[in-house]
């Protein structure tokens, strides 16, 4: 049996300027992402070297400017955005992106909104 190494990355806080609205881009609001990769091979856990794994810190560093730029118009196309990111890792063999806007504007109460978005590698 293989091993199956997942790489969690859970309440990434970053200012974005995403939404529908006008006034969601034009006044930015807090966004949250949670992240797992599911990585094909992790040789890491042998070598206990970070070149044999995913650095994660590099990966948030990464999200972060991805949330931090060019605004989407919807948490699905900023999932995707994601997502496409994370699979230009060689070792990626799936990744699950959950995009949360916890100050959504609703006629009612709601603690956040969140998409969540699971995609396997290409090729």
């Amino acid at each position: 049996m293989s091993d199956e190494v997942r790489v969690h990355v859970r309440g990434l806080e970053v200012f974005g300027r995403h939404g529908v609205l006008a006034e969601e881009t034009a006044l930015g609001q807090r966004f949250v992402v949670d992240l797992t990769v599911c990585l094909t091979e992790c040789p890491g856990v042998g070598t206990d070297d970070i070149a044999d794994t995913l650095d994660y810190a590099r990966l948030a560093d990464e999200v972060a400017a991805i949330v931090a730029g060019a605004p989407s118009r919807l948490l699905e196309h900023l999932a995707g955005r994601i997502a496409d990111h994370v699979l230009d890792e060689p070792r990626a063999a799936w990744t699950e992106v959950t995009v949360r806007k916890p100050h959504v504007a609703l006629p009612h109460t709601v603690g956040e909104t969140a998409v969540t978005l699971r995609r396997g590698a290409r090729g």
